[in-house]
């Protein structure tokens, strides 16, 4: 029985200190920590820089030939030869096809016999206009003598003048047989397809081949497209908010994903003076040096241009604002190194994990981890310090 009334006393005892203890921890919870009176906060913070930074803006875009031609055979027939393929070069005036040329030859066999029959009809009424003028001064010597009539003089006058007509009537002839022989050749060198162009480059790639060799084809049927790959050209879109600050001359950067680590530098070169009205958006058109050809048109890119760029600026990293109040602000470390205080800010231009930042007292060190536990005033602990990192 003593050990049963022992055992509910201690019982007793236990239970009331367990409660005493819970009632001093509710307590204890219950009080507000005071910031900056009691533990303080472990924070990291950065070096504010003053220097340069660029506003840059990447546009999705497009690689497409600077110039490109379709070839074709400006008289129909029997395509023989094609002396290039795909992925071909080409040169200027090069001679890519040849087309099956027999008919074009006889045709210019007939075209010189004709004109050989027109040369030989303007010999003779040459001839005979020679008689004729002969004949009409012996009559006018005759007729001064008094010895041949008025009548006979007419007579030989109009036979000058009518074998004058016919010469020139056989020299028309002639002209119009030149000129078709000369039709004739034309459409024989025709049967030799070659690649010429105007203006850019002396060389040039086949894009597409569009016919076989044994085919016939059409006049002006389409033989080959051909595309000049150097330089290329990168087609990105631009909204109105950024279309007053590009331009022509502004350099542009280019990646694209069949060369990932690589880096290719053009300058715009064209901006178009219209807005698509369905997308609100203006053309732009940069140049890109390509002689080594690993930039093919179809290609997606990403173009990087810097918008603008502020020299003289208050940078911190990203990571240092923060938002309270609907306003922008970071914590500034004061001069003691152990409180930090509040100051509003204006953001600027980002680039690379850095921000551009306008307003009063931004110097020294600001807050980059901890600023959710900070109050303007709070105490604080510099766990580290790093710089703004540059790229």
């Amino acid at each position: 029985m003593r050990r049963v009334i022992l055992g509910l006393v201690g019982l007793g005892m236990v239970a009331a200190v367990a409660w005493v203890a819970h009632a001093r921890l509710q307590e204890a919870a219950s009080k507000p920590v005071r910031r900056g009176a009691s533990l303080p906060v472990p924070v990291e913070v950065a070096v504010v820089e003053r220097g340069s930074i660029a506003h840059r803006r990447t546009f999705s875009g497009t690689l497409a030939a600077r110039a490109e031609m379709v070839v074709a055979a400006k008289v129909g027939g029997r395509l023989e030869r094609l002396h290039v393929d795909l992925a071909d070069t080409v040169t200027r005036g090069q001679a890519i096809a040849e087309l099956d040329d027999d008919e074009h030859v006889q045709a210019v066999a007939q075209a010189e016999a004709e004109r050989a029959v027109a040369e030989a009809n303007l010999g003779e009424a040459q001839s005979l206009l020679d008689i004729a003028e002969r004949e009409l001064r012996r009559v006018e010597q005759l007729r001064a003598r008094g010895v041949a009539s008025e009548s006979q003089r007419d007579a030989a006058k109009a036979e000058q003048l009518a074998r004058r007509a016919h010469v020139e009537v056989t020299r028309a002839q002639l002209a119009r047989a030149e000129a078709a022989l000369e039709a004739t050749r034309i459409r024989l060198r025709y049967t030799a397809v070659v690649a010429a162009w105007r203006g850019g480059g002396e060389r040039r790639v086949v894009a597409e081949r569009l016919v076989d060799e044994g085919d016939t084809v059409a006049a002006n049927a389409p033989l080959l497209r051909i595309v000049e790959l150097s330089p290329i050209v990168a087609v990105f879109h631009v909204a109105e908010r950024d279309y007053a600050m590009l331009g022509v001359g502004q350099a542009v950067s280019l990646r694209t994903d069949a060369y990932p680590e690589a880096v290719f530098e053009g300058r715009i070169a064209r901006v178009a003076p219209v807005f698509r009205e369905n997308t609100r958006q203006a053309r732009i058109e940069a140049e890109v040096d390509n002689a080594d050809q690993r930039l093919k048109p179809g290609m997606f890119v990403r173009a990087t241009v810097v918008l603008d760029r502020v020299d003289d600026a208050v940078i911190v990293p990203d990571q240092a604002l923060v938002r309270r109040d609907e306003r922008d602000g970071v914590f500034v470390l004061g001069e003691d190194g152990s409180t930090v205080h509040w100051r509003v800010v204006v953001p600027g231009h980002r680039e690379d994990g850095r921000v551009q930042v306008r307003g009063e007292g931004i110097t020294g060190r600001v807050v980059t981890l901890g600023q959710q536990l900070l109050d303007d005033g709070a105490v604080v602990s510099v766990s580290a310090d790093r710089q703004v990192s540059r790229q």
